[in-house]
């Protein structure tokens, strides 16, 4: 997961399994090279609803970069410049999909495309880590982390397609944290708006998507990488799969992990107890009023803080320090649980059992018939090791015989949660290049 707030503020919270991003630091202003003729227009009029993965509106420039200007964005995120060989342009398409009811709505993503003249592009598909403030989303481009994983596939010479999800970027309404079902249609539809974005380009996309995610986008990643096994296009196929520092098993690892308060940090621990029940009893009815599982004050506030227009850092500001605990003195800042708040988490039933197997699912049952790595790192401070071991159990029950591979202790700003998402890409670019070779 990325960050509740900024990537500065990762010592007060990062993610816990998805990549929570509530704040986005803004990105220095580049100067841009002339567009070529064929470029994105800098329009956005909605047409009328048609079919999932079409254009809802005309697509928006983002910008475009010479290498050399690659290289710049790419070192002020802190993302390696060694792998740019081409410059960039950056759009954002609005696409027509489905909501996690299955109701027509729209999402918005970014597509990095890079300046090579290749009319037959491979194409990658990364799905971003968690975030909860619709203006960081990737196609928005405010926050440099959460786009430079997209620009740093585009400038190694493939196709970069980056859903913003549900209720984030552009799209309408609350964003559904941690749902992978409507993560997978969300990406699936984003890649069938990048191929009709491409065709108006006279570009036609390599049939074998190139899958891979970070934090919430690693679960994303393996529904998507699963959808496309299964025939869910026409068009495109599942060409590899590299998820990154996943919640792959969040009731038996990633809860535990955010009850004990001792790998996670306490107020990370806090802000994503919150985003995950106030998220999944929108989908799901878990309680029928806040105050039955948050404590007073928080009770008032949790649907405000996690309704997509709330920064981060004022998230954080509004969320107490602790998940739960003894009563406080006269004055103290009480905990952010109720007693049946915590025993939900505790011992899981009924609709939030069953969304959690949901959530936990994407391990299970299927075997990829395509490259697979799982990449980690050891001391996660947010995915705790435990989901990576879990899923390498479950793919392992199946049939596949999974060695994922640790990036090691290379921290982002105080973060080995972040320092994941920027050594992982590297790795995976250079991965997905040789598989293409």
């Amino acid at each position: 997961m990325r960050s509740l707030v900024s990537r500065r503020a990762v010592a007060l919270v990062t993610t816990v399994c998805a990549g929570l991003a509530l704040t986005g630091s803004a990105l220095t202003p580049i100067r841009a090279t002339a567009a070529p003729a064929d470029a994105c227009p800098a329009a956005e009029s909605v047409t009328p609803a048609t079919g999932r993965g079409t254009l809802a509106a005309e697509p928006v420039r983002l910008r475009t970069l010479s290498a050399d200007e690659v290289r710049t964005a790419l070192a002020k995120a802190r993302f390696t410049s060694a792998l740019v060989r081409y410059g960039v342009e950056l759009c954002r398409l609005l696409y027509r999909t489905v909501d996690a009811k299955g109701r027509p709505t729209v999402a918005s993503g970014l597509i990095v495309l890079p300046r090579n003249g290749d009319r037959r592009p491979r194409i990658v598909s990364f799905t971003h880590g968690t975030q909860s403030y619709k203006e960081d989303a990737p196609s928005i481009g405010r926050d440099d982390f959460s786009f430079a994983p997209a620009m740093t596939f585009g400038a190694a010479g493939f196709a970069a397609v980056t859903p913003d999800y549900l209720g984030l970027g552009k799209g309408p309404g609350t964003h559904p944290w941690m749902d992978v079902p409507s993560e997978t249609t969300a990406s699936l539809d984003m890649l069938r708006a990048a191929r009709a974005y491409m065709a108006r380009r006279g570009m036609v996309p390599q049939r074998r998507v190139l899958v891979t995610g970070f934090s919430q986008g690693a679960s994303a990643a393996l529904g998507l990488a699963r959808a496309l096994q299964n025939g869910a296009d026409r068009w495109y196929r599942l060409g590899a799969v590299a998820p990154i520092s996943g919640g792959y098993a969040f009731r038996d690892a990633e809860i535990p992990a955010l009850l004990a308060g001792q790998e996670i940090p306490s107020k990370l621990a806090v802000a994503y107890t919150a985003y995950l029940l106030v998220s999944w009893n929108r989908l799901h009815h878990l309680y029928d009023s806040p105050d039955e599982v948050f404590q007073a004050p928080y009770a008032d506030k949790v649907e405000r803080l996690f309704g997509g227009t709330t920064p981060g850092q004022e998230m954080l500001a509004a969320l107490p320090d602790r998940l739960y605990g003894d009563p406080q003195q006269p004055g103290d800042q009480p905990p952010l649980l109720t007693a049946r708040g915590l025993a939900m988490l505790e011992h899981p039933t009924g609709a939030f059992a069953a969304a959690l197997r949901v959530a936990d699912g994407t391990c299970t049952g299927w075997v990829p018939h395509a490259p697979i790595r799982l990449y980690y790192a050891a001391g996660d401070e947010q995915a705790v090791t435990a989901n990576t071991d879990h899923c390498r159990a479950a793919f392992r029950a199946s049939g596949v015989n999974l060695t994922p591979i640790d990036l090691g202790p290379h921290d982002y700003e105080g973060s080995r949660h972040l320092g994941t998402a920027v050594s992982g890409t590297a790795a995976i670019v250079d991965w997905f290049t040789h598989l293409s070779a």
